[in-house]
């Protein structure tokens, strides 16, 4: 019996109805999920593995999909099987949430802001398991002992907000695993967080599965991620099933092209050794870029001393400050010309807040700031509009940064005309060779922002912070939320730029595999300060601090033969970055382990 699937998706067939007609998000998908095993079904987006889970749980009539053919199978705990495409939404209340559970990608949507945690984690089990609320409450505690949540009596009486983004996933997972369901669905719940507590979420729900029986159905497009937690694989392209297979299968022997191309874009960590520049990834069906070494120069375009950023927080009846968030303390690097700098850490570190002091995007309290031999701090509003001309920035999320009401031409052009630099004709052809130079169709400059997808998006965005011809870039998180593939079209874009131009990058990310791609130089941040700094090389191949050291250690290697287990994840969790009024820092000391390769030595708390 145990090799009875527990749910079995048959032909299943999903259509949207749009206003232009019926669009096929999944067409003609079978495969099958067995008690105790994760399957992974692996695609980019918009391949239509999102929409095979929400079908399943019967979600996806909310979201304006039919399905219009295929079926559904699933063994329920009593031993009947149900097709759940044809069973009616009382029963489907029934088998989701107690039978099925589901973890969604978005935490903070997944929970309601006006609810407690506990509320929540209670809400399930008094309708499922008719329980008294003490025994809810008990059975809630022991949730979120088992997710490793700190402090669980406390967490229970707070509200999502209150919780940082690693913690909501936890308890998402925790409701999730509430009612020991059959089969737990998870909808990428890895790809917003940080390293080390992805790498504990993930050996997390491999050890849950273990202990449970549980089957998974885990949904990414993250192949460091499958590596980790596959047994089988089902690689999902354009809503069709184009390959299956074992972990092994898949990754030692992929057949089809896309699942080729997909597994050569993942960065691997430890590729890059003995490699003296950055190069640009591989990409199936592209010729070897034939890029010239990104040497650089040691002319210093930026020199940062002793920044510190820090926010107030306010309260009380007056809205007084009451404390700090020191959120950049005492950090000092130099960018070179022609060079990528990458500041690497965790949420919470500091490193997005040290890119927009830079620009002066928020005020430090002190340090300076040189730029081309220009202190940014002193600078007043004209002079610093001008000094902006040569430093752009890329941010994380290009939609946000996009005026959805403009077309895309008007956004490219926009800075040149607000620094004057073209009019006319000229500012057309300067637009449309921006488009050339990202590999974007000119078809495309009448098309607006919500037409485009993400990786198109971060191009245009690219696009805008080149029209003025700068000379410094601070990219912050600027491909962490795009597909694997497009994520390695849009770095080597970076890297070719900076080849041709001269561009020199602030590179702020927490994707260590993606870090050692594109930098000459390397800073790990932890709670504020740079805990380590050098060449890449020798900041990787010999990390001397102990918190570079664990974060190198959580990194998924896209190899299934190089599985972490839940033992070698021995984080501390992270001290609060906030300190009263009269709480005074040290200043940070370095020890120079080897030339222009610095350590902290002042306590990190780490």
């Amino acid at each position: 019996m145990l090799d009875q699937p527990i749910a079995q998706i048959k032909g299943l067939r999903v259509e949207f109805q749009t206003k232009d007609g019926p669009v096929v998000g999944v067409q003609d998908v079978s495969f099958d999920v067995k008690p105790g095993e994760t399957v992974c079904i692996v695609g980019e987006s918009g391949s239509g593995k999102s929409v095979s889970s929400l079908s399943l749980m019967r979600l996806v009539e909310f979201g304006g999909g039919d399905i219009t053919s295929g079926q559904l199978l699933f063994d329920r705990r009593d031993g009947s099987s149900v097709d759940l495409g044809d069973t009616d939404q009382s029963l489907m209340k029934q088998i989701r949430g107690n039978e099925i559970g589901m973890i969604f990608q978005e935490p903070m949507t997944a929970l309601n802001p006006v609810f407690t945690v506990g509320r929540q984690l209670t809400e399930g089990l008094r309708i499922h398991k008719n329980m008294t609320a003490a025994e809810a409450e008990t059975r809630a505690l022991e949730l979120l002992r088992q997710v490793r949540i700190p402090e669980p009596e406390r967490r229970l009486k707070q509200y999502p907000h209150e919780l940082s983004g690693g913690m909501r996933q936890r308890v998402v997972i925790a409701m999730a695993l509430a009612c020991e369901p059959r089969l737990l669905i998870a909808d990428e719940p890895t790809t917003a967080l940080d390293v080390t507590i992805q790498a504990e979420i993930l050996a997390l729900m491999d050890r849950l599965k273990r202990e449970t029986g549980t089957a998974v159905m885990f949904i990414t497009h993250d192949m460091a991620v499958v590596a980790q937690m596959a047994d089988r694989v089902v690689v999902m392209y354009r809503g069709n099933k184009v390959e299956e297979g074992t972990v092994q299968e898949i990754f030692d022997d992929p057949q089809h092209d896309y699942t080729k191309s997909l597994l050569a874009a993942v960065p691997k960590l430890g590729e890059m050794q003995g490699k003296a520049y950055p190069e640009p990834m591989k990409l199936m069906g592209v010729e070897d870029q034939k890029l010239d070494p990104i040497k650089g120069s040691d002319e210093v375009i930026l020199d940062v001393k002793n920044l510190t950023t820090r926010f107030p927080v306010k309260g009380g009846l007056l809205r007084r400050t009451v404390a700090n968030v020191h959120a950049v303390e005492d950090v000092s690097f130099q960018v070179f010309k022609g060079q990528t700098l990458s500041l690497v850490g965790e949420s919470g570190c500091g490193k997005s807040s040290a890119g927009r002091s830079i620009l002066r995007l928020v005020e430090p309290q002190s340090g300076t700031i040189t730029f081309q031999g220009q202190d940014i701090l002193s600078l007043n509003q004209s002079a610093l509009h001008k000094a902006r001309q040569d430093m752009q920035m890329i941010f994380q999320d290009p939609f946000a940064s996009l005026n959805p009401q403009m077309q895309l031409m008007d956004q490219v052009a926009e800075p040149m005309l607000n620094y004057g630099l073209a009019s006319g004709s000229e500012l057309q052809d300067r637009v449309a060779s921006l488009f050339d130079r990202v590999q974007l169709p000119r078809s495309f400059m009448r098309r607006f922002p919500h037409e485009m997808s993400g990786g198109q998006r971060q191009r245009i965005a690219i696009a805008r912070a080149l029209a003025l011809n700068p000379k410094l870039i601070v990219a912050d998180e600027a491909v962490s939320a795009l597909d694997v593939s497009v994520q390695a079209q849009v770095l080597n874009l970076m890297m070719e730029l900076q080849s041709e131009l001269g561009l020199s990058f602030l590179f702020i990310s927490h994707d260590m595999a993606v870090v050692e791609r594109v930098s000459h130089q390397v800073g790990v941040m932890y709670l504020g300060r740079i805990v380590e700094i050098g060449p890449r090389a020798r900041v990787f191949e010999n990390p001397q601090h102990a918190y570079t050291q664990a974060l190198m250690k959580a990194v998924p290697i896209a190899d299934p033969n190089q599985r972490k287990s839940e033992k070698d994840l021995n984080f501390k969790p992270i001290p609060s970055p906030i300190h009263d009024l009269n709480y005074n820092p040290e200043p940070s000391q370095y020890m120079e382990v080897a030339p222009g390769h610095l350590v902290l030595m002042t306590d990190s708390g780490y």
